[in-house]
Parts: C-alpha cells; structure tokens; sequence
C-alpha cells in the first residue's frame, strides 16, 4: 500500500509536469506573485483548498523505533481570505477543517469512506478559525504574519482509541519571509508557525503545550507558471504546563502550476525522518488555490 500511493502521488507530479510542457509561458503568474508572505490588494479574494494525507506504520518512544499497524490521518482544510486595506497591509479569512482518521492497520486510502466506525475510524468537522494576516513593516514588504484562532467544533478527541484533532482552543501565528534571487528562477521562503495549546488538559493531550515549527523551501521556475521546490521542517512540541513533547524532523519535494489565471494546482510529498515521541510516517498533499 505504501508503494501504491507513492505511485499515485508521483503520477500527478508528472501529470502536473506535463502542462509545462503543453502551455505557453506568460510574463507573470500568482505562484511567483502572490507567494504566503505577500498580502492581497483590497477587494481581491484568495481562497485555498489543501488537502493533507499522512499514513505511518512507524513510531518512536524512549528512543526505540518500533513497528505497528498502519494509522491514517486526512485533514481537508478551506482558507477564505480577503483584503481590507488600501495599502496591502491586512488581509481577513477564516480557516475551515475536517478531519478522517483510521487505525489498526487499514489502508491509507480508507480515510476517504468518510465514516465513523467504533475503534477503527472517525470522521467530522475539527475545528473553525477567524484569522488576520498583515504586513507590518513597510521596509520589509516580504515579511508578512499571519494570526488565527482554532474553535474545537468536536466533544471528544479520542473515541474508543481513535483520535480525531488536538481539542484545543489554538492560538496560531505564522511568520513569512521571502526572497526572489536575481534572474527570476530561484525563490527562496521561510515560514516560522507557532501554535500555543489552550483547554483543559485532562480533555486534551496537547494542552498548555507550545509548538514551534520552522520550515525553508527552496524553489525553481523553469518558466514562470510552474515551480519544482523542495523543503525543510522541524516541528518541537514544548511542555508548557504538562508533561507531554514530542519532535520530528520532515523533508520533502513538490511542484506548483498556474493552471489559468486565477487558479494553481500543487503537489506536495514529505517523509517524516526523525523523531521523539512520535510517528514516523509519509505525508501526500494535494492543494488549489484561486485569487481574483
């Protein structure tokens, strides 16, 4: 099963491939343009839907990595932003996610029957999130930050040993940077995304914890419509006022197309490395986004 998605995957990275091969280049294109650190223009709307698999048949604990039946987690997530000023400096959204999780050795693409069944998978809405994004500093406009807050819209986080999402009340704030190298054909861009846990910690594992996850990623335009990138990401789970952590390290490759003007597809594949207190599994990310 892991080859078999792997294959997929790798499908539609040469599928998306192909329509570089098929299309013209233009001038310029939103995937350049309009990268996470850049805000929009007043009036002007960005809407993403990001799909995010990730399957393990691994774990670490006391560091010793041991074998055990295949887990599988689908998050679908729906980001609405728009921009409210006239100088580009703050954006509004919402974030939407729904979550399908299976466990005991069921295959990865089992989270896609949507279906909740007793010890074996669970499926719902996970959490809302009102969010603000803004450009702070105007000598610095590749520099953006992004703040949201996630409201658990679920009762429990495990049900009969399936986990659903961290029930949590999160605070979230992401941190931008940019850099286009000279010659248009390198992108350079670094995220920083902290995540503070709030609730009671006795119904939810993560609670009072603060994560921080950094991550660079390294882009190539052969023409302007498409970009293969690879990438870097640590992410650290900080005890805050409870005694659970956890870290892993995860690296990855993809490509981005501007399918027309408005609307980009990309392809996102990562392996998770390294690890403390944790699975150690393969993430497949499918995403369009569309600005107008």
């Amino acid at each position: 099963m892991k080859t078999t998605v792997f294959n997929l995957f790798f499908a539609l990275l040469l599928f998306n491939f192909s329509f570089l091969i098929a299309q013209d280049d233009i001038e310029t294109s939103n995937i350049q343009t309009y990268t996470p650190s850049k805000l929009l223009e007043k009036g002007k709307w960005d809407i993403k839907w990001f799909n995010n698999l990730y399957t393990q048949t691994q774990e670490e604990s006391n560091g010793i990595t041991r074998d055990i039946p295949r887990s599988n987690f689908f998050t679908t997530s729906l980001e609405v932003f728009s921009g409210a000023s006239d100088n580009r400096k703050v954006n509004l959204g919402v974030i939407l996610e729904f979550r399908s999780n299976s466990i005991g050795g069921n295959s990865a693409t089992s989270v896609f029957s949507f279906k909740n069944k007793t010890g074996e998978s669970r499926t719902g809405l996970s959490h809302f999130a009102p969010s603000i994004k803004i450009a702070p500093f105007s000598a610095l406009p590749r520099f953006s930050m992004q703040s949201s807050f996630f409201i658990p819209l679920f009762k429990e986080e495990s049900n009969q040993g399936v986990f659903l999402s961290e029930k949590s009340f999160i605070w979230q704030n992401r941190f931008f940077y940019d850099y286009t190298f000279k010659g248009d054909k390198f992108q350079f861009f670094s995220e920083l995304n902290t995540r503070l846990f709030l609730g009671d910690q006795a119904k939810g594992y993560a609670n009072n914890s603060l994560e921080l996850t950094p991550g660079m990623f390294l882009s190539y335009f052969p023409t302007s419509k498409f970009t293969l990138l690879t990438f870097a990401q640590h992410s650290q789970l900080i005890k805050v006022s409870n005694n659970f952590s956890r870290n892993f390290t995860a690296l990855g490759f993809g490509s981005k197309y501007q399918l027309t003007n408005v609307l980009n597809v990309e392809v996102l594949y990562s392996n998770f490395v390294r690890g403390n207190d944790t699975g150690l599994g393969q993430s497949f990310n499918l995403g369009m986004r569309a600005i107008f």
